[in-house]
């Protein structure tokens, strides 16, 4: 492992500080002093990991897992018992579906890669495209930002501030311009810049669903005059501090559009981070890209494996 991965892996395990800490407490104060698996340790268990975020659906998929290992097993200590309640959550997000993001520095699929970032206003989405972009282009990769987000007031200013961090160009028209027009303009200069990636923000209005969908909607016609099958990926950008709210976002985003992976945002910032077990399992759409931190370079890709040790401690 070379010192980037470890310094990558120290990030997140500082930034899961607070989930892990909360989290750790309380099952080992459960645990403490038992071998044995009853009612009242189920409950005190389903009542930790509500707290959590982990979500019902997903609580209880755990606790009947653990009721039907403990018909099996025996267990001789409390580090036993404690061994196996993190064995069968972590079993429970490695076996989602497989996904992985393309490496930043890996080749991309298409060219120039038109992603779209979508989600509501305050979740963290426009730090989360200039942490995408700054990785592209740390990468060797020529990235373009699109402010299609003309509605909210500053929006573009405050993109392009955060582009200027990134260090790359952005395209805009400014606020009340058409979000199509834009979008147009910046993958006609991807084409002719010859550039990799085009990062798209979107306003973030979900209280109109149907004004919403028309505008993603008009959008990627927009884009596909330029580059025939852009968008190549919908992002939805969520903010983990809100727990099981950012999963209803989610719910209501996926019925206006196509979203192909999630960003979820601001884990550093929480005890909650079981909210994205919870995302994994109850949305079945990829998490991405998770964000452990302020900085421009606290947005990392989702390693299941990584995640796990970082919130678990194992």
């Amino acid at each position: 492992m070379g010192f980037f991965d470890k310094l990558k892996i120290s990030r997140l395990k500082e930034g899961l500080t607070k989930t892990r800490e909360s989290f750790q407490d309380n099952i080992s104060k459960l645990t403490k002093g038992r071998t044995d698996i009853d009612e009242e340790f189920l409950e005190e268990l389903e009542n930790i990991l509500i707290a959590a975020d982990v979500g019902v659906e997903t609580t209880l998929s755990i606790i009947d897992r653990i009721t039907e290992k403990a018909e099996k097993e025996t267990y001789r200590s409390e580090d036993e018992l404690n061994g196996m309640l993190m064995q069968v959550m972590a079993e429970m997000l490695l076996e989602t579906t497989e996904w992985h993001p393309v490496d930043f520095d890996a080749e991309l699929p298409a060219k120039p890669y038109v992603i779209l970032i979508v989600g509501v206003n305050g979740v963290g989405k426009t730090t989360s495209i200039a942490k995408l972009a700054y990785n592209y282009n740390k990468a060797g990769k020529k990235v373009i930002i699109a402010a299609a987000d003309t509605f909210r007031a500053a929006a573009v200013e405050q993109l392009g501030i955060w582009a200027q961090r990134a260090g790359v160009p952005m395209v805009s028209q400014g606020q009340d311009a058409d979000p199509a027009s834009v979008v147009f303009d910046a993958v006609s200069s991807a084409v002719a810049r010859d550039a990799d990636v085009v990062l798209v923000d979107t306003a973030g209005r979900l209280h109109n669903k149907s004004h919403l969908m028309q505008e993603l909607a008009k959008i990627m016609r927009v884009a596909k005059k330029k580059i025939p099958d852009a968008p190549h990926e919908v992002l939805l950008v969520l903010d983990g501090t809100t727990g099981q709210n950012a999963v209803a976002q989610a719910k209501e985003f996926t019925k206006c559009v196509h979203v192909t992976g999630l960003v979820v945002t601001k884990l550093d910032g929480t005890a909650k981070g079981g909210i994205v077990l919870s995302i994994s399992r109850e949305l079945e759409l990829p998490v991405k890209y998770i964000g452990v931190g302020e900085k421009i370079d606290d947005l990392q890709m989702f390693d299941r494996e990584k995640f796990i040790e970082a919130l678990l401690g194992k």
